[in-house]
């Protein structure tokens, strides 16, 4: 790896560990449920606040960035944390089905399992 993206990669990792404390009160893990309706949900998946902030760390790179554009063709990064589950489960199944078009999202959301995506929503909801 280049000096600069090993650089990048331990700030982030030091900014996340602060954001992000690896102890959560026994409240801020309890499952959060999936709605029902999700269009990647055959049956209602429960999503989980903890497995969903470990899975959110690339996320960050990017949506964690205030004010954060990328350089072409200069898209603003839209602020995830606080956005509504079913919005979150319905843009991120998007992503991975192809029918909202975003490289770098696309990518992300091709690994995810339905689980990952309501673990992250349920994560990502849960911030203020």
């Amino acid at each position: 790896m280049r000096p600069l993206t090993i650089a990048a990669l331990a700030l982030t990792t030091a900014a996340l560990a602060l954001a992000f404390p690896a102890r959560v009160q026994a409240q801020d893990t309890a499952p959060v449920a999936a709605p029902a309706a999700a269009p990647a949900a055959s049956s209602a998946v429960v999503g989980d606040v903890e497995s969903g902030r470990m899975l959110t760390y690339t996320c960050q790179g990017c949506h964690g960035i205030v004010g954060y554009k990328n350089a072409y063709p200069n898209y603003h990064v839209p602020k995830i944390g606080g956005q509504s589950t079913q919005y979150l489960v319905n843009a991120l199944t998007a992503y991975q089905q192809g029918t909202r078009q975003h490289p770098t999202m696309q990518a992300q959301a091709e690994s995810f399992s339905e689980q990952d995506i309501a673990d992250i929503a349920a994560f990502l909801s849960s911030l203020k």
